[in-house]
């Protein structure tokens, strides 16, 4: 299932990361092994360094695997969502239609 994977690295953590200079590499290294579809990099409305992560997750058991290395590396914040690409979102068409009927007053 295609997941969408947010998460936000306080200030403090992400300073103390810059200046010992493992910031870019412990990143790196958790991207190699998440392997995600596209990864974008921000700064959030509070001022975090943040990141959207778009990857593909087979089953709920790697939720562990995926989020535990932004805890421990950063003292993240993490979120994780199911996401649809317009393709996604055409193959659901019909059940989309089929529950309007069904539910809507």
């Amino acid at each position: 299932m295609r997941m969408l994977l947010r998460v936000s690295i306080p200030v403090e953590a992400g300073n103390a990361a810059a200046k010992a200079g493992t910031l870019g590499s412990t990143v790196e290294r958790i991207l190699a092994d998440l392997k995600p579809e596209a990864a974008y990099f921000f700064a959030d409305d509070d001022g975090q360094r943040s990141g959207s992560i778009v990857f593909d997750m087979k089953e709920a058991s790697q939720i562990p695997a995926i989020a535990e290395p932004w805890f421990l590396a950063f003292d993240a914040k993490v979120s994780l969502r199911p996401i649809m690409n317009p393709q996604d979102l055409a193959t659901a068409g019909p059940s989309i239609g089929k529950a309007a009927q069904q539910y809507a007053k």
